[in-house]
């Protein structure tokens, strides 16, 4: 089912030790299924703290996130759980693999807290593995792979459950320009293909220049770039 993603006027305060400090500041944003979203914008300007916002890893102070008309916000803990594993994919900076594992259970990781995925799930992180170019790789672990192979298996992580929505932290802020590119690359081509909602939080102007739309934050707005 295509996604539908609306934040309206949502507001984020921390508390400081000097008062309460407002990061972000009725920030209305809207965006559907097939769509890509950037945002920039100088360090502490709160980029990360709305792409947490709406990955549900935080709560808005006020305002609104919905999927589909449905807020997340409201459902109990554990079934929030769920809907983050299931609806929403994650690419942070760093791969945060499991050393332990292999390239193939990395993947799988995602599927297993709720265990619905069986040979479906097997199969899909099969041809997702496949599709990031490291079918060869699948058997070895992370500690084998090199840092731009190891963004690769982050990001067949991320879809291995076929989320709408597909969130990315600075995905290529720890690579070289030439696998810079090549995860980029990776990251519009798969999004084409499984027609999420992919918003990258990046510093590269370069790569927000990729995506469909690009935003930039400024006192705790989101204005149109």
């Amino acid at each position: 089912m295509d996604t539908r993603l609306a934040i309206s006027d949502v507001t984020k305060v921390f508390p400081g030790e000097a008062g309460e400090v407002e990061v972000l500041s009725g920030v209305t944003l809207a965006i559907s299924a097939g769509e890509s979203l950037s945002i920039t914008g100088q360090s502490g300007s709160g980029k990360s703290t709305l792409l947490h916002l709406i990955g549900t890893l935080d709560t808005p102070t006020a305002g609104t996130v919905t999927f589909d008309d449905e807020d997340p916000f409201s459902l109990p803990e554990p079934a929030l759980a769920r809907f983050r594993n299931e609806r929403i994919g994650f690419v942070f900076q760093d791969h945060h693999l499991l050393p332990q594992y292999s390239v193939t259970e990395n993947v799988l990781i995602p599927a297993l807290p709720f265990r619905t995925g069986g040979a479906h799930a097997e199969k899909r992180a099969t041809e997702l593995i496949d599709r990031v170019g490291l079918s060869h790789r699948a058997s070895h672990r992370p500690g084998q792979l090199s840092g731009g192979e190891r963004q690769r298996v982050a990001v067949a992580r991320a879809l291995i459950n076929g989320p709408g929505v597909l969130l990315c932290d600075e995905p290529t802020g720890n690579l070289d320009p030439d696998t810079a590119d090549a995860v980029a690359d990776l990251l519009l081509e798969l999004h084409s293909a499984e027609r999420t909602i992919l918003i990258v939080v990046t510093h590269s102007l370069e790569l927000a220049a990729r995506f469909g739309r690009h935003v930039r934050m400024e006192s705790g707005k989101c204005v149109e770039a």
